[in-house]
């Protein structure tokens, strides 16, 4: 019996109230085989002793090894990450609930539309909400919000974050300009990453939306090791070839002990509505084809039709892999593409919007999710 084989069967483990296992959730921080003794520490934040008690007993169900005694030990208090970012206040100005990364593996998968319209989304039911573009090469929240003004200092030489509707934004294209060409190293990108947090007057958030850059680079490492994020949320669509680069953005979460909280699927379909018209009042042989498809027609002849523009379920089979949810499946839009390109979260111009209602029900699963995480 070694320690991997224990472990593997600690992760047929899920932690109560969630359907991720244990140990993919950093909560098993070692396990020591000593002669005939096996003892598994664990390492959980959550202050529900009901809670931790019942993932003991579990364990105890679940971990029985001819000759050897099994032991659980719970720290009281558990670090947030293999490095010390367990206290906010050091490396971020202010007092935020929530940091929640939206990242990709791959550009051109509609990351910072998700990333706007969900903070937008958030800052709608009720929260204080900010917004960080940390794509420091090519920064798109002066475009999406329709800002040109740069930052205000306060004394202290501290950045003061643009408002617009109710939002606190920053972006590094409120600072350089963005029509400005960016040509740094890895190490003045780390630092300015790091700048975001230390030298920018966030005050009371509950959540803080980060527009990650894609791919798993200088940013993404920063704040790993310095920025205590609270999940990650995915965003890809639904094409093999985003597939790919998503799930190595999604692994280096897993690697970093960063929850990954679900999937986005952008561009999942495009919904073709329309009407047959005719100066013919007799249309009861008239059939409708789309790509050797038949669509069915109402009785006005009116139809709607879902037309898949990459292979169907990519998203779906990402979140089965990773064992998360499907947080919601965005269609292409048109009112989507022109919101953005006048600087106005569709959200927040048209809440009753079909796009709108899905990032309202991603809004309710994360407000689900970290009121189970505080209970």
């Amino acid at each position: 019996m070694d320690k991997n084989q224990i472990l593997d069967q600690l992760k047929q483990i899920n932690y109560p109230g969630f359907n991720r296992d244990i140990v993919s959730f950093g909560m098993v921080k070692d396990v020591v085989i000593d002669q005939s003794i096996i003892t598994i520490i664990l390492a959980i934040s959550s202050s529900n002793e009901e809670k931790k008690n019942q993932l003991v007993q579990e364990i105890s169900d679940k971990i029985k090894i001819e000759s050897f005694e099994v032991k659980i030990k719970v720290l009281d208090q558990a670090p947030r990450k293999t490095v010390d970012t367990s206290n906010k206040d050091a490396n971020v100005q202010g007092n935020i609930k929530n940091i929640i990364a939206v990242a990709s593996g791959k550009g051109g998968v509609g990351k910072s539309t998700i990333a706007l319209n969900l903070a937008a989304a958030l800052s709608k039911a009720g929260h204080k909400t900010g917004l960080l573009d940390l794509d420091i090469y090519g920064p798109s929240l002066p475009i999406t919000m329709g800002i040109v003004e740069n930052p205000e200092v306060n004394d202290q030489q501290k950045i003061i974050p643009v408002i617009k509707d109710n939002l606190k934004l920053m972006s590094f294209g409120f600072i350089s300009g963005n029509q400005a060409p960016v040509v740094w190293r890895g190490p003045l990108v780390a630092k300015m990453t790091e700048q975001f947090f230390r030298d920018v007057v966030w005050g009371e958030l509950d959540y803080l939306i980060l527009d990650l850059p894609p791919g798993t680079g200088d940013v993404q490492l920063t704040l790993s090791q310095k920025i205590p994020l609270d999940g990650a949320i995915i965003v890809t669509t639904p094409n093999d070839i985003a597939l790919t680069d998503v799930r190595k953005g999604a692994d280096m979460f897993s690697k970093v002990k960063t929850p990954l909280l679900g999937v986005v699927e952008n561009m999942s379909y495009m919904q073709i509505s329309g009407k047959i018209q005719s100066p013919n009042t007799d249309l009861s042989n008239v059939e409708l084809c789309i790509n050797d498809k038949k669509i069915f027609l109402e009785k006005d002849k009116s139809f709607n039709y879902k037309f898949h523009l990459f292979e169907e379920g990519g998203g779906l089979n990402e979140s089965k892999r990773l064992n998360v949810p499907l947080l919601g499946q965005i269609p292409y839009s048109e009112d989507l593409m022109l919101s953005i390109d006048k600087g106005e979260p569709l959200i927040l111009s048209n809440d009753k919007h079909p796009i709108s209602e899905i990032f309202n029900k991603i809004v309710k699963r994360l407000e689900e999710y970290h009121e189970k995480k505080l209970n």
